[in-house]
């Protein structure tokens, strides 16, 4: 199920599912220590005797943000309690408090006393073992513990704080858990239990016909107790509602923090540019991480999930942040990857958001002959975007520190794992982690990050290197237009695979990767042999549904939804179809050209949750977010593009005033 809305601040991230139950409570990392993982934590109403969870189906919901900021606006209603709810939650920018503000009407025609409850079903550490959850009277809070986490729970009325409580064993010995207690709307007070435990703690409003009134909830997490005890003194001196009011102004200020002139893009575009701003903000962790996704309900289908630091997704993501001029907000993920880099000077699979290596499925035997089990992309790619990182925040300062630590070793790994009769890379996993072999799109990423290492042996100064990063740079470019370049199909291949006897099997499939080829510099977008091959990209990906958009490549297996590959080659995902929008951008020759991406961006507005959120893939047919979301890929490629399309604006409308300064034709 995906998350359509999600807050964090770099250390805690949480998210909420479309029945608005918190499912995710990352801690202290983002995307490492799920500690609900698997289950929820929800809140519910009890009125006139009557007692509904929120998720349940009765409730009408409508799930947003506030505008231009992490802060939710929810809004829900329940004919049957006769009730409405309208909940803002947001974590503070700097200190690990999560804060929820919910407003009540009371749509009776007489006064009544509404209950609000909430309940904490959490996994501390990801493990149901040896949990303590306690009510403190000292501070009228409930308490969950184990080692070296602890989260508060508390809250207020306009009256009072907590109205009731009751802790309790779940999930063992036929115990439910104490979101049971709450559904005849009162509490059974029990202070203590531990193993696998649980918590619902109440509120009480007394409402007049028609009358709104609000109340308060928070979390404090920490390492130890007095971290929480203090946490919950801040929210109570400061006022729940002023801190609330700070978090939503701190973030329209940071989306604001760069005046941009969006061009003529339609309102809603430049709404989901900036949601997708903070949204990738909400996956990117203080120490350097920057997290694929963190929707936990992949684990349904393998028992993993996407809670890693891919470096190809970190790269690619800490690329448009900076052309966004985030580049403050990217620096420490360039650290985190020279920290892990290893002695060899090339970068693994993926690794977790602490810095320690991931899971993986690359095996070091392939085809009975030993490899390294790397994706050679991810290495490449942080070069090239370390570099674009340079050109935008000009810190000459800390990408000096990186040289002898990243850059230096990389480019040399990079410059030595070369096939010496074909001149490119050797074999290594395509970037969707599927295939060995020598590809289009790792062959680009190379020739981008040995370029890069280039420009920056030449901007320290170390003239040798340069000539060396360079040299081989436009080798590697020389084999790909020899080797990669079929000239019988007259376009490029998606690679090539060098058996055990030598022989080179080429491999035809279409594959939308291949926009590396003018995206990373190796030729121009409007190269003949660039536009045969985004011409066969647009033909053989483009998904004839009313749905729309375009395949990763001809076949695509992953979440597979029909067989009908004419119509379906794969299910559309948004960073395939935008690919094909920064391709008709970067060729664009008139205002007129930019038609076509515009449409584009529109077309990924209308897949967009109601909340912003933008998933991996749709579903070819019905419309609906595939597999996980948000996923941070998508809301930078979004980024990306929106960030291409007005240079270009920019660029074509001064061409366009100075030819009618000149008394020319308009374009």
């Amino acid at each position: 199920m995906p998350r359509p809305l999600v807050i964090g601040n770099g250390k805690i991230l949480i998210n909420f599912d479309d029945k608005l139950r918190l499912r995710d409570l990352y801690y202290p990392f983002v995307g490492q220590l799920n500690h609900v993982g698997g289950h929820f934590c929800k809140m519910g109403v009890w009125a006139s005797g009557l007692f509904n969870w929120l998720d349940e189906d009765v409730w009408q919901r409508r799930l947003r943000y506030r505008p231009e900021s992490l802060v939710t606006d929810i809004f829900a209603n329940n004919d049957r309690l006769r009730v409405e709810v309208r909940i803002a939650d947001g974590i503070h920018q700097r200190d690990n408090i999560y804060l929820k503000k919910v407003s009540v009407r009371n749509r009776h025609s007489e006064a009544r006393e509404v209950r609000l409850f909430f309940h904490h079903d959490f996994t501390i550490n990801e493990t149901e073992v040896g949990d303590t959850a306690v009510y403190d009277p000292r501070l009228n809070a409930v308490y969950h513990y184990k080692r070296n986490v602890y989260i508060l729970a508390n809250g207020k009325t306009p009256e009072q704080g907590i109205y009731q409580y009751s802790i309790g064993i779940k999930r063992f010995n036929h115990a439910e858990g104490t979101w049971r207690d709450a559904e005849d709307g009162v509490l059974g007070g029990n202070a203590i239990a531990q193993g696998s435990v649980d918590s619902t703690i109440s509120f009480r409003l007394l409402l007049q016909p028609d009358e709104e009134q609000t109340m308060y909830y928070w979390l404090c997490v920490g390492e130890k107790y007095s971290e929480v005890r203090k946490l919950n003194h801040y929210v109570v001196e400061n006022d729940a509602e002023q801190l609330l009011k700070r978090v939503e102004v701190y973030w329209q200020g940071w989306v604001n923090k760069e005046r941009q002139d969006f061009a003529d893009l339609p309102s809603e575009v430049i709404d989901l540019y900036k949601k997708s701003l903070l949204i990738v903000k909400t996956q990117m962790d203080r120490q350097g991480a920057i997290i694929a996704a963190n929707d936990t309900d992949i684990l349904q289908f393998n028992r993993d999930h996407y809670s890693y630091m891919w470096p190809r997704d970190g790269a690619l993501v800490a690329l448009a942040m900076s052309m966004a001029g985030y580049d403050g907000t990217v620096a420490s993920f360039y650290k985190f990857c020279s920290d892990v880099l290893t002695k060899d000077g090339y970068l693994l699979h993926k690794y977790n958001p602490d810095g320690s290596t991931g899971s993986s499925w690359h095996p070091f035997i392939y085809s009975g002959e030993l490899q390294l089990p790397i994706q050679e992309d991810e290495t490449a790619l942080v070069l090239y975007s370390l570099w674009e990182f340079y050109t935008k925040s000009g810190q000459i300062e800390y990408c000096q520190e990186l040289y002898a630590s990243l850059i230096r070793p990389a480019a040399s790994f990079m410059q030595k794992y070369v096939h010496h009769e074909l001149n490119l890379p050797l074999p290594s996993y395509d970037l969707w982690e599927e295939r060995c072999g020598i590809f289009t799109f790792t062959c680009s990423a190379v020739f981008a990050g040995l370029q890069a290492a280039a420009h920056f042996a030449k901007l320290f100064g170390d003239e040798k290197r340069y000539t060396r990063y360079h040299t081989s740079a436009n080798q590697i470019k020389e084999a790909m237009l020899r080797h990669l370049y079929d000239e019988a199909s007259g376009r490029f291949l998606r690679g090539i695979y060098v058996r055990n006897n030598g022989e080179i099997e080429k491999d035809y499939t279409v594959e939308s990767s291949m926009y590396s080829l003018f995206a990373f510099g190796v030729l121009p977008a409007d190269d003949p042999r660039v536009i045969r091959t985004m011409e066969a990209i647009q033909q053989k990906l483009c998904v004839r549904t009313n749905v729309g958009g375009y395949a990763r490549y001809e076949g695509d297996y992953y979440f597979k939804i029909s067989d009908d590959l004419e119509q379906i080659p794969g299910n559309p995902w948004l960073i395939s179809t935008l690919w094909i929008a920064e391709w008709n951008i970067a060729k664009a020759q008139s205002l007129h050209d930019l038609r076509e991406p515009l449409a584009t961006l529109l077309w990924v507005c209308q897949q967009a949750m109601e909340s912003g959120v933008l998933p991996e893939q749709i579903h070819p047919l019905s419309g609906e977010p595939l597999s996980v979301a948000p996923l941070t890929w998508s809301h930078s490629t979004l980024v990306m593009t929106v960030v291409k399309y007005t240079e270009k604006y920019r660029q074509l409308q001064h061409v366009q005033e100075t030819l009618y300064a000149s008394g020319g034709t308009a374009i």
